[in-house]
């Protein structure tokens, strides 16, 4: 079993900053990609910034400048650093993993269950 836990969501008037975390935990051969969504009601969820084992990194045009992903791969997570934070990135944020469980098995995306981030005009 694959499990990816995310936290450090919360409420923050706009300007502020939030750092999110995720963790990786259980039977874990390899991981390949990290990264974060996140998704309003209503609305499709959408990639906000990913990285990629070797350190490449990919952002959402409306967080470029903004937000940061970065990784510790000795333990498995993943951090996603907000800064000047906007009333419209209000949402559900998600962590995923590209996961390759055990030699035996096939990779995989695995998905936390969310962290809500709520920003104040």
């Amino acid at each position: 079993q694959v499990h990816l836990v995310e936290s450090g969501g919360g409420l923050v008037q706009a300007g502020g900053s939030l750092r999110l975390a995720c963790a990786a935990s259980g039977t874990i051969f390899d991981v390949n990609a990290m990264g974060w969504y996140r998704q309003v009601t209503g609305k499709n969820r959408e990639m906000v910034a990913h990285i990629h084992s070797g350190g490449t990194t990919k952002y959402a045009d409306s967080v470029m400048g903004r937000f940061t992903i970065s990784r510790d791969k000795a333990k498995n997570m993943v951090y996603l650093q907000m800064d000047s934070l906007k009333p419209e990135d209000t949402a559900l944020y998600y962590c995923y993993a590209d996961i390759r469980p055990s030699i035996e098995r096939a990779w995989g995306d695995y998905w936390g269950q969310g962290t809500q981030v709520t920003v104040s005009s």
